[in-house]
């Protein structure tokens, strides 16, 4: 006769009570949310860390490199404090760079907005061979700085460039126009405008083919003309490509470089000496990586005052659809 648990006063281990509904949904739901978390761990990590080492770490650097006074081959770097910033708020030849600088950005990014929304009104139309003429528009973008220099630099020769026989049946002579100080940055604007106004004119044209149509056909019905169609409709409905063409177009205008490199130097003197070309000209012509720093560090400034006050201020008056 076998003797139970119970006849002895014992009591059997209770079997495992099964998890109740609610509890097994949460824990489901708590490995989904670790896993996705694990998930966007994986694929986000590598892009942080070369985000890290090759954008916020060399500002940094750069950073203490304006604090310093090197000349790029010592191995002694010595502290300097603010004193690169002082000299160069002090120095005359830095303040002409930057009003040469405020001129060129200025006078590249309100030209070539408007010469491409002019460009992209035309190729809107709807002629013949206007495939062609888009290509032909957006293919001076995708050429290189430095063929770009090149090619502008027989267009200007006063001897034997294509500006001469131009200029010839009107009686005037062509001017030395990348050894004159007075014209050498009037022409650095006209080759910079060909080659990117392909760009913005092509980003214009896609904002205004996606536009609705029933909109210009009724304003036309109510008699609206075409430039009150223009003002009053296009542009409206453009301002989210505006803002972006702007905020991208100062960006890269002050990064100008290639063309200046192959065409001028930054002469005749210093005409053409923007502020990118002034912080190359420190650092590996001058051998001052101090003050080449300290130049990069305020056009750093510069732009990100411009780019949060254009978002600030200027998308407050962006329509979008």
């Amino acid at each position: 006769m076998t003797v139970t648990d119970a006849q002895r006063g014992g009591s059997a281990a209770a079997p495992p009570r099964p998890a109740s509904a609610p509890d097994a949904g949460r824990r489901a739901r708590a490995r989904l949310r670790r896993r996705g978390h694990l998930l966007f761990v994986a694929f986000a990590a590598p892009n942080f860390f070369f985000l890290l080492v090759f954008a916020y770490w060399p500002v940094l650097y750069n950073g203490y490199l304006s604090l310093t006074n090197w000349d790029m081959i010592s191995p002694a770097k010595k502290f300097v404090g603010l004193s690169n910033y002082v000299d160069l708020i002090a120095d005359p030849d830095f303040r002409g760079t930057l009003w040469t600088t405020v001129l060129f950005v200025v006078s590249i990014v309100a030209g070539g907005m408007v010469l491409g929304l002019a460009i992209a009104l035309l190729l809107n139309q709807k002629l013949r061979g206007t495939r062609i003429v888009r290509t032909l528009t957006f293919a001076p973008y995708v050429l290189s700085g430095a063929a770009v220099g090149t090619l502008w630099l027989f267009v200007f020769d006063p001897n034997y460039g294509l500006i001469r026989p131009l200029l010839a049946p009107l009686g005037l002579t062509a001017p030395a126009m990348m050894t004159d100080s007075k014209w050498a940055l009037f022409g650095l604007v006209v080759v910079y405008l060909w080659k990117n106004t392909g760009f913005v004119a092509v980003v214009y044209l896609a904002g205004l083919q996606s536009m609705p149509r029933d909109v210009f056909e009724a304003a036309a019905l109510d008699g609206a003309s075409a430039w009150t169609r223009l003002r009053r409709i296009s542009v409206p409905l453009l301002s989210p490509v505006t803002f972006f063409l702007l905020v991208t177009s100062v960006i890269t205008t002050f990064q100008a470089f290639d063309v200046i490199a192959v065409m001028t130097g930054g002469g005749p003197g210093s005409s053409t000496s923007i502020l990118s070309w002034f912080i190359y000209d420190q650092g590996f012509r001058a051998f001052d990586a101090g003050r080449s720093a300290a130049g990069a560090m305020i056009m750093f400034v510069v732009l990100l005052l411009i780019t949060g006050l254009q978002a600030r201020y200027l998308e407050r008056k962006v329509h979008y659809q």
